[in-house]
């Protein structure tokens, strides 16, 4: 049912030829593995805000949030979830990322994407992600 659908939004932040990743805390679902930082969206709550919201208080910073750069679902046996992935800029005078609410965040590149845990609902957008990063 879509009642049991869990909405997520995360942001794909470019830096020069990397994107920044975070690792989920111990305890949490997919605990360890690393993913494009966001969170759950609350009910009634624009997409784009609660990204800047989830943002905010995992990493600490303040963002700029562009278009739509992926939406994808997935069925964990636990929960179903829909991802919407939105490309992100550090808005001005913003503090550079730190972990926060999370348990570490790292700068990726592309060689990088292929010696890290992704959870199964962002192997998608990780792919498009190598593909951008990736010269052609």
């Amino acid at each position: 049912m879509a009642s049991d659908t869990v909405l997520v939004v995360a942001g794909v932040l470019f830096e020069g030829d990397a994107v920044l990743l975070t690792q989920r805390k111990a305890g949490s679902h997919l605990a360890g593995h690393w993913e494009l930082p966001g969170g759950k969206i609350e009910p009634r709550e624009d997409p784009r805000a609660a990204l800047a919201r989830e943002l905010r208080e995992e990493i600490g910073v303040e963002v700029v949030v562009g278009a739509p750069f992926e939406v994808t679902s997935h069925a964990y046996p636990e929960k179903h979830v829909l991802l919407l992935f939105f490309e992100v800029t550090l808005a001005p005078g913003s503090p550079r990322p730190r972990a926060i609410d999370v348990a570490d965040l790292r700068w990726a590149r592309t060689q990088e994407l292929d010696d890290l845990s992704f959870p199964a609902a962002d192997v998608a957008v990780i792919d498009r992600i190598r593909a951008r990063l990736t010269p052609s």
